[in-house]
């Protein structure tokens, strides 16, 4: 069985799981505390990771 929408990875296109949560908020529009959540399959992850923290925005990768 494949995976939920809402359990895809956020890369464009990608139509794996994601099995990590990629945290961050933008701290131009966000509180401190807020955390948004993209997934990340294993394939995506780092360029994800390295897209947000780029910008700053990375907080914290955990396993989704």
């Amino acid at each position: 069985m494949g995976a939920l929408d809402s359990d895809l990875c956020s890369a464009k296109g990608c139509q794996d799981a994601g099995s990590w949560e990629l945290q961050w908020n933008n701290p131009k529009i966000h509180t401190p505390d807020r955390r948004k959540i993209w997934l990340a399959c294993e394939t995506h992850k780092q360029s994800l990771s390295d897209f947000l923290g780029a910008r700053g925005f990375l907080k914290d990768v955990v396993p989704h």
